[in-house]
């Protein structure tokens, strides 16, 4: 049987040359083999995204949210096409009339709720840009984004003003008007005046522009309808100007691959708005929705109630970033553990059953039609009963989650990558191919890639295994950082923008991201460490959540800090005799010990050099989280920030190993 492959070749591979690097043979995804999907006639803009969807699909359902009766959530009410449409138009003169002319810088604050598709698409209908703000960018973010990008007007959410107010008066040398999700108190009204800034509850605002009928401006393609600012784990937040142009470009990729896998999104399905709209990831699905003329319902904004949300507004499309997979496979490990909901070994037979029909190549679906109607359709009616796609962003899943999720959901679960310099979707796996687990897939059908070499870390993207840094060319890329022509020119070389992320093409032509290009470090001997891939491979031990490996060129040997999965070591404990609570067992000699030797293990079985194995640990029962600024909002870790706040307990640990 000849072995599938998804992608073909465009263009040969180059030799190095000049003392630059050589690069890989350009490929495109097989679906653009004949060239890439026409854009959708009529589109050249969010905008018409919209506007076309309102004039076919008035009366659909376009936003919901949860009704809350007597203090309990109640069924999901809704606004149609034309309903939004109406008071997007009045939005949209509302904020002309404060004086904003169309290229006016607009920031939108909170939580997503169809306030802030509303704001998002006023913006659009008046070719302002729109500035989505967050705090999870650390403490100063909101208060530079205003003004490194000369906000004028904010919408926020109503528990968002005090927030808000915490960047006066720095931030009022632009932003002008604050208007409101919700209501203002006359309080905030007052702290706010004395700053010479206006502030309205979204009531009020609406009503500015009501006698105002402004036309609207012709938007072009090249246009940059929105500033997104990347969290990146190094320096200020970089702000990636993408236009209009990228947006249609992906969502005429995007319906064109789930056409090809007969997956194709139509007016019935359903969406879940919970993963951040100032992300690009939940920004371009909602436009691939809204372009549709499908649903979006948004969630309560409590991630303990996220499950009940789903239930209730059953999606049949579901994103997500691993964290909250991880909790979903977690919380499906100890219900069945428990033999609550299904006894465990009818659970484990059906589930090695349907695996087994799964890698031998059957369909999903007809695997084993008798386990999910007698075992996983339980999962599945967890899970609202409907969805049928399940789409993984933001930062790899692990395998073993990814490949539980296949067989329990009875829906395809999908990896894919992107950057927002790339739009969200460039890669994304195909339904039904087994082989393509722990890849992010091939490339979407509208973008060109290639890999460059990286020799100082020994990847050659002329080998029979070609790796290197992944490259990408197309109309999805960004226009550019905002008043950073220097980091522009850095990334952006020949049309081609160059990621960071190191890629591997397997056989079938998925990509699978190894390596991230600049964690990388020598050690006092002169090894060269690839430090992404050793925590990739030391994170197949069950007992670890995360796990930071640090070394330097002063030093012959590495250390870590682990976070530990909490019931792992407690049941370790018990079984060993140990006592204590868990911040005591994290102290414990014998439980690092144990840990000390999982490490080992590991890494003899996966054949690492003697160089590459963890010396020393610490064990810190407090997850690396935002809150210390150990971490980015897409759970990437700050190194630098990392060593900043485990200097002393590395320099200990050093010291005590030698």
């Amino acid at each position: 049987m000849e072995e599938k492959t998804f992608i073909v070749e465009v263009e040969p591979s180059k030799p190095a040359k000049d003392g630059k690097p050589s690069i890989g043979p350009v490929f495109r995804s097989i679906f653009a083999k004949d060239g890439f999907p026409p854009p959708i006639p009529g589109l050249e803009s969010c905008w018409d995204i919209f506007r076309l969807s309102v004039e076919k699909y008035p009366n659909n359902r376009m936003l919901g949210r949860r009704e809350i009766v007597n203090g309990k959530p109640g069924k999901y009410s809704w606004m149609t096409y034309k309903e939004v449409y109406d008071i997007v138009l009045k939005v949209g003169n509302s904020i002309r009339s404060c004086g904003i002319e169309e290229g006016g810088h607009c920031g939108i604050y909170g939580a997503n709720c169809p306030e802030w598709v509303m704001s998002m698409e006023a913006c659009n209908a008046h070719g302002l840009y729109c500035v989505p703000l967050y705090d999870t960018l650390g403490a100063g973010a909101v208060e530079f984004i205003i003004s490194h990008a000369e906000v004028t007007l904010t919408f926020v959410e109503e528990k968002k003003i005090s927030e808000l107010l915490k960047t006066f008066p720095g931030a009022t040398k632009y932003l002008k008007t604050i208007v409101s999700f919700g209501k203002v108190t006359s309080q905030q009204k007052e702290d706010v005046e004395k700053f010479g800034v206006a502030i309205y509850s979204w009531d009020e605002f609406m009503s500015l522009g009501e006698n105002k009928n402004v036309n609207l401006p012709t938007k072009r393609k090249t246009d940059i309808c929105t500033i997104m600012y990347t969290s990146g784990t190094t320096g200020d937040p970089k702000g990636v100007m993408i236009s209009n142009n990228s947006i249609v470009t992906l969502i005429a990729g995007v319906k064109h691959m789930l056409e090809s896998v007969n997956e194709a999104l139509n007016v019935n399905d359903v969406y879940l708005s919970y993963l951040p709209l100032a992300h690009i990831f939940d920004r371009v699905i909602e436009e691939c929705f809204i372009n549709q003329g499908a649903a979006i319902g948004f969630w309560r904004g409590d991630v303990k109630l996220l499950v009940e949300d789903i239930v209730e507004l059953q999606p049949s499309i579901f994103c997500a970033v691993p964290r909250v997979l991880d909790r979903i496979y977690s919380g499906l490990q100890q219900k069945i553990s428990a033999g609550g909901f299904i006894k465990q070994t009818a659970f484990n037979f059906s589930y090695s059953l349907k695996l087994r029909n799964m890698r031998n190549g059957f369909k999903q679906s007809v695997a084993s039609p008798i386990c999910d109607k007698l075992v996983f359709n339980l999962v599945k009616q967890g899970l609202g009963g409907n969805v049928r796609l399940i789409l993984s962003g933001a930062a790899p899943l692990a395998s073993h989650v990814e490949e539980y999720l296949r067989v329990v959901t009875c829906s395809y679960v999908l990896q894919g990558y992107g950057l927002t310099e790339t739009c969200a979707g460039t890669f994304v796996s195909i339904p039904e191919e087994m082989n393509m687990l722990g890849t992010v897939g091939p490339p979407l059908p509208n973008v060109d890639v290639c890999l460059e070499s990286v020799p100082e870390m020994g990847y050659d993207a002329l080998s029979r295994t070609p790796r290197g840094e992944v490259c990408v060319r197309g109309d999805t890329l960004f226009s550019g950082y905002y008043k950073r022509e220097d980091l522009t020119k850095e990334v952006l070389i020949d049309g081609w923008f160059h990621t960071g992320d190191i890629g591997e093409w397997q056989p079938d032509g998925s990509l699978k991201i190894i390596d991230r290009k600049k964690n990388i470090f020598k050690l006092s001997q002169g090894e060269y460490v690839a430090v992404e891939n050793l925590e990739n491979i030391y994170s197949l031990v069950p007992a670890i959540e995360s796990i930071w490996v640090y070394g330097n060129s002063f030093e012959s040997f590495l250390v870590a800090i682990i976070n530990p999965n909490k019931q792992a070591v407690e049941q370790w404990a018990e079984q060993n005799g140990i006592s204590g609570d868990f911040n005591a067992l994290c102290e414990n000699t014998e439980v690092k010990d144990y840990f000390l030797k999982e490490l080992t293990r590991i890494a003899k079985e996966k054949k690492l050099k003697g160089f590459e194995f963890i010396k020393a640990i610490h064990l810190d029962p407090v997850l690396f989280d935002m809150d210390r600024d150990l971490i980015t909002p897409t759970y990437k870790k700050k190194r630098p920030q990392l060593l900043k706040y485990y200097q002393d307990i590395i320099d200990s640990m050093y010291k005590n190993a030698k």
